[in-house]
């Protein structure tokens, strides 16, 4: 688990699958509202609130999002105002739980890019789009790109060139440089012959 502390009244958890494997949960657990999420839950809030000095009352907006292939981000935002004084040991969690289709993976080289595309032909895939952020390489593809694929074989081709990513395409698009945009596998391999 790891921990990002966003504002004065926000932060951020990111766990991996594995992370929540450990914790005797799955990502099809998180959709259903069992005494183990709420556990979950309640115990990332008082590991955050310790390892960052966050005290944590009144009502937590708590906004889940699953990523495919890389486990799942958490943003908690404390809202103050909503606060009852009368019990000071009260604290609410409003949480909400979105799920993204695509896939995200950073490459450290473009050659491991070029390498991976020639994988994905064989898989008769030929989308995707790359982008350029930090000194890494990242490739996005988007759930109708993969629809009728096998999603665990994509995502293990993926992870033998590159890494899940936590960062969302909505960050890559703002902050990030498209290099490719939809079509990359295809692109690279016409351009880069081995």
């Amino acid at each position: 688990m790891r921990l990002e502390r966003l504002s004065t009244d926000q932060f951020k958890i990111f766990l991996t699958f594995d992370d929540l494997i450990e914790r005797g949960l799955t990502k099809e657990d998180l959709w259903h509202d069992l005494p183990r999420v709420h556990q979950l839950f309640h115990d990332m809030m008082y590991e955050a609130s310790d390892e960052l000095g966050f005290e944590l009352e009144g009502v937590l907006l708590v906004q889940v999002h699953l990523m495919q292939a890389q486990g799942m981000s958490v943003i908690v935002t404390q809202n103050k105002e909503s606060f009852i004084l009368e019990d000071e040991d009260f604290v609410e969690m409003k949480v909400t739980l979105d799920e993204s289709r695509e896939l995200i993976f950073c490459f450290e080289h473009f050659e491991h890019i070029i390498q991976v595309c020639y994988h994905l032909t064989e898989l008769d895939i030929d989308g995707g789009s790359i982008f350029l952020m930090d000194d890494h390489y990242y490739m996005v593809f988007e759930d109708e790109e993969i629809k009728n694929q096998n999603r665990e074989h994509i995502i293990a081709i993926l992870s033998e060139f590159s890494s899940p990513s936590i960062v969302t395409s909505y960050r890559l698009e703002e902050y990030g440089r498209k290099i490719m945009d939809g079509n990359a596998v295809n692109q690279t391999v016409t351009y880069f012959k081995l």
